[in-house]
């Protein structure tokens, strides 16, 4: 604990909603609509109506709301930590690296200059050949050019790492972006092919070498698109782990020299490695030999600008905006830099800045309520694996073995990350990521070989999020989402459950789901499900699929049934067990309800609230194509239409469009 004291925190005001003494929002709700009808439009009608999307945001939802009431205390503790007069080593790196990104005079008057080497090298390049040594440069220092490279646990052998290298290179969301022939697609290729040019132009081109770069680009960019797996095939684990040694590697891609890109990368040395997707790199070995060295030239030119364009001049900093954040995602202005800054501090020091942020944030018995909700959620799983007649016997054993070996996670590590070979210069923003996504690239390689460290976590502290990590079978509940409205320890257990606990049940739940289910308890990918066990599982899934690609998410776009299966799995799941869970922690309670409310209806209004989320149109659409979670909307209906304890509880009638007539159910 950091024994020195503090100054008054004064931080900008920010409004937040009014709960009640028992942790409802009252003021969020629609009362005049009917739960029956619309269950969503009644837990966040009123919260949707007084909380339009700000100008800098193209979603605005509960998450947004916690995760700003969070990024102002990180920039309290950054802006503490870069005038301190005698700061530690952790906090001279964290206030040189917040200053040094808030130098916007410093950045401006370099302009491009921080990216000239890069390019000159490029400039240099007379062959393909020589492609492989400089891909390897551009990932050990964050242009994540043509493919990704990094490591992972081995899927069959979950106490190992290996290196993986995965598809990639797309300067649109997703392949399909690529491929689609519809009006708005086209359109937008259209668009992304003028930011492109644009970008070319800040860079000293001239129109006509402008338009024939972004041509070059795309042009490339398509091609990878057509052998690179769409987003539902990504999904299953047998699609992403090729194993091979670097001799079968050689073979699939006889024309790239990968000696000379793991060298360049930083593995020096590796007896096999997981090829995610054979087919994206086999095609890619031959684009290598089919397209011009100078259309490459011009590729990895625009990945650079890509890459490192929010850490160059305004004018390329409001360009990328212009098109990522503006025609992609419908956000209309761009974000104060201190709110950019506060995000890259804690991209590149996470746990230096989560150590702070836990001291402030996550004080007093806020922990062990977590665990104890954790607890009693396992305990419900259990009870439902247990009562599941359409498993046999051999595959629930299996199951249960699985569910009593998750280890849960709560807060924050218990040993934090040791920054002390990462070099921050006050001064060199540019040169501060870049040295960061070296460090965070060879902290990963460093693991290649040795036994796994479980007490890793993949996010940060101050993160508003969760996870449940099939190989390390593990569920993850950083401090950040450990708050109002997702969890509160003096509100009752109805809001906590409804809230928290439908999120500690969502990650539990990812453990059985179309993914997780394929990895057993010590998180090898292994089949441990009977023939028929296997088979009932998709049938009952293949109604989720079904309901869930009937919901509209913005105009003529359906959600996904399939991208979106393992997401709707864990909701639907999730809330289920969080109400075994309440019902068994109050037993021979007295069950009075409060603000008007059965505990039961509680429950369901605390699930609802937490996912109150407004959208623009462009950033529904784009979700909706491309997110593995529904929009916020069928979280909350999706998941009440297959539970008959939410028409009781409300009274629906038989019939209502919130009373299924045919529930889906898997857990």
């Amino acid at each position: 604990m950091n024994m020195k004291r503090l100054l008054p925190l004064l931080l900008p005001f920010v409004a937040l909603p009014a709960f009640s003494s028992d942790g409802l929002d009252l003021s969020g709700l629609d009362r005049k609509a009917d739960p029956c009808r619309d269950f969503y439009q009644f837990a966040c009608g009123g919260w949707l109506k007084n909380n339009p999307v700000p100008a800098d945001q193209s979603s605005w939802g509960r998450f947004h709301e916690l995760a700003e009431k969070n990024r102002l205390l990180l920039r309290d503790i950054l802006e503490r930590a870069a005038s301190a007069k005698q700061p530690s080593p952790e906090e001279s790196k964290l206030g040189d690296f917040y200053a040094s990104c808030m130098d916007e005079e410093k950045i401006e008057s370099l302009g491009m200059e921080p990216v000239r080497p890069e390019l000159a090298r490029i400039d240099a390049l007379t062959s393909t050949l020589s492609l492989p040594a400089e891909l390897g440069r551009f990932h050990s220092g964050g242009v994540p050019v043509l493919f990704g490279f990094g490591s992972e646990q081995d899927y069959k052998d979950a106490t190992r790492f290996i290196p993986v290298i995965s598809q990639g290179g797309l300067g649109l969301p997703d392949r399909d972006y690529y491929l689609r022939e519809d009006a708005d697609s086209v359109k937008l290729r259209e668009q992304y092919a003028g930011h492109v040019g644009k970008m070319f132009s800040l860079a000293g081109y001239d129109a006509a070498a402008s338009s024939a770069a972004a041509r070059a680009v795309l042009a490339i960019e398509t091609e990878l698109a057509k052998v690179s797996l769409d987003n539902v095939a990504l999904r299953d684990p047998a699609n992403t782990y090729h194993k091979m040694t670097p001799e079968q590697l050689a073979a699939l891609t006889p024309g790239f020299d990968w000696n000379a890109y793991f060298h360049a990368a930083g593995l020096e040395k590796a007896a096999a490695l997981n090829v995610s997707m054979p087919d994206f790199f086999r095609g890619m070995d031959r684009l290598l030999a089919s397209i011009p060295l100078e259309s490459w030239k011009t590729y990895l030119r625009w990945n650079v600008l890509n890459a490192r364009a929010d850490l160059l001049s305004k004018a390329f900093v409001n360009q990328n905006f212009y098109f990522y954040g503006k025609i992609l995602s419908g956000a209309k202005e761009l974000r104060p830099r201190w709110k950019r800054c506060v995000d890259q501090a804690d991209g590149m020091l996470g746990e230096a800045l989560g150590k702070s942020y836990v001291e402030r944030a996550f004080a007093g018995k806020s922990r062990e309520r977590a665990v104890e909700m954790v607890r009693n959620i396992e305990k419900a799983m259990a009870e439902d694996i247990g009562s599941q007649d359409w498993m046999s016997p051999a595959t629930r054993k299996q199951a249960l073995a699985k569910l009593a070996l998750i280890e849960n996670k709560i807060g924050y590590p218990q040993k934090w990350r040791d920054y002390s070979a990462y070099s921050v210069v006050r001064g060199d923003a540019f040169g501060n990521f870049a040295r960061g996504w070296n460090f965070e690239l060879r902290r990963r390689l460093d693991k290649i070989g040795k036994p796994v460290d479980r007490g890793e976590w993949d996010m940060s502290a101050p993160t508003v999020n969760a996870y449940y990590d099939p190989g390390m079978n593990t569920i993850n509940f950083p401090a950040g989402i450990l708050q109002a409205p997702f969890f509160d320890a003096k509100a009752d257990d109805a809001i906590n459950y409804g809230g928290i606990g439908g999120v500690i049940g969502h990650e539990l739940t990812h453990g059985f789901d179309d993914q997780g289910r394929k990895f057993d308890e010590k998180g090898n990918m292994r089949d441990w499900w009977t023939e028929n066990d296997a088979l009932e599982f998709e049938r009952r899934s293949s109604c989720f699929v079904n309901q869930y690609s009937s919901f509209t998410a913005v105009g003529d776009v359906k959600v996904n049934g399939r991208l979106t299966l393992g997401e709707n799995t864990a909701d639907n799941g999730g809330l289920r067990l969080a109400l075994m869970a309440l019902e068994m922690a109050s037993a021979g309670k007295e069950s009075a309800g409060a603000d008007g409310f059965t505990p039961t209806q509680r429950l369901f209004l605390g699930w609802g609230q937490v996912w109150c989320t407004n959208y623009r149109d462009e950033s529904l659409r784009m979700q909706a194509l491309t997110n593995e979670h529904s929009p916020a909307k069928y979280r909350v209906n999706g998941v009440v239409i297959n539970m008959p304890e939410f028409s009781s509880a409300f009274s629906c009638r038989k019939g209502s469009p919130m009373s299924g007539d045919n529930p889906c159910h898997v857990w």
